[in-house]
């Protein structure tokens, strides 16, 4: 296999990555990562610098490809990893530059060890070997392969990695016909609350549509990012993604995009960004200009469930953290990320660490399962 480092995840193809077995992912596409790094987003200016490697076969065909960044800091990935940077300062090393095999500012676990179709078990581990190989080169602290799938664990842990245990909130679809459907598995007074939430939107005089990225229009992106762009500020956040971002990811991606938009008459007011393949649906981001009570819960939440049933999707991930979307019916799951760590001496240090976080998490998971919604048998 040849190896090479991609400066741009548009420097492949299309055809590409068509080739890859990606389960028609969101995020791992070239149209979300080539945006992210286009407009800015995913940039070296901000600590994202692409270097995406590729192997090629003899013939020159594209084997396989490992999304991957070296980073500078660890803001907008996810990794949780703010304290280790102090404790390798203790131990008299540097803990950036990292490598970081994810997606920028999006923790949303998907394939990261990405083969050509029916490949995947022969090209995991060469991409895997690449990236030890790049961080020994690069003198880096680590490589960190995060929100990694199922199908990639085995191959991970296979190369003696590091695995960090954590939990987020999804919603199952179990072959609910409708939402009514859906609410009749919650306790009485479960249900009558979202009732109530569901009400006061309707109440307010406020209408909920979703729209995919081939039906939004320019002045409807403006708003839309607005309603984005306003939330991050007002939480004294830094909004990532300009509105160059949203335009292009959504002309590329058409209907794999799906923002739920509230409208009061003809004037969108508040908005929810999503996306989705196949199987699962996935909320990101959302904004509002006005103040009414249950718009989130209802926008962000229930109008997701109930798209994800009218289109048979089986899965909807609303994003990290959260432990009020228990009320509403997202069960606690556990969320896997994968750390090989070059130090020795760190490396049995966080595995130390990372044992005891792995079974608190465990614990905690399970804690929250006893507050779903749902009706006992």
């Amino acid at each position: 296999m040849r190896v090479t480092l991609l400066s741009s995840a548009q420097d492949l193809s299309a055809a590409d990555w068509q080739s890859l077995e990606t389960d028609d992912d969101p995020f791992i596409s070239r149209e979300f990562l080539g945006a992210a790094e286009q407009t800015g987003a995913a940039s070296e200016d901000l600590g994202w610098r692409p270097m995406h490697l590729a192997l090629r076969d003899d013939g020159d065909r594209l084997a396989g490809l490992l999304p991957l960044y070296r980073r500078s800091h660890s803001f907008g990935d996810f990794s949780h990893d703010w304290s280790w940077a102090p404790a390798w300062q203790q131990a008299g090393l540097n803990y950036y530059p990292k490598l970081v095999t994810g997606v920028p500012f999006t923790p949303s676990p998907g394939p990261r060890l990405l083969a050509r179709a029916g490949a995947e078990a022969a090209i995991g581990p060469d991409l895997i070997a690449a990236a030890l190989e790049l961080t020994t080169e690069l003198k880096a602290s680590s490589w960190q392969c995060l929100f990694v799938r199922e199908a990639d664990r085995a191959a991970l842990e296979s190369a003696g990695l590091l695995f960090r245990r954590g939990v987020q909130f999804h919603w199952l679809n179990r072959g609910y016909r409708d939402f009514a459907d859906y609410l009749g598995t919650f306790t009485s007074d479960k249900r009558n609350k979202l009732k109530r939430e569901r009400r006061a939107v309707r109440e307010a005089g406020l209408r909920i549509e979703a729209r995919h990225g081939d039906e939004i229009d320019a002045p409807l992106w403006a708003a839309i990012h607005r309603h984005y762009r306003d939330t991050f500020i007002r939480h004294e956040n830094h909004p990532a993604f300009s509105l160059d971002f949203f335009q292009r990811v959504g002309t590329g991606l058409k209907r794999r995009m799906v923002v739920f938009i509230a409208w009061q008459g003809d004037k969108p007011v508040a908005s929810a960004i999503g996306y989705r393949n196949q199987t699962t649906l996935y909320g990101r981001h959302w904004g509002t200009d006005i103040d009414c009570p249950g718009l989130h819960f209802d926008l962000c939440y229930y109008s997701g469930i109930e798209y994800a049933i009218a289109h048979g999707l089986s899965r909807f991930e609303p994003g990290a953290q959260g432990e009020h979307k228990l009320a509403r019916g997202f069960e606690p799951v556990p969320t896997w990320s994968a750390f090989w760590i070059a130090d020795a001496r760190m490396r049995q240090v966080l595995a130390n660490y990372l044992a005891r976080e792995g079974e608190a998490m465990q614990d905690y998971q399970a804690e929250l399962a006893r507050h779903l919604p749902y009706k006992t048998a």
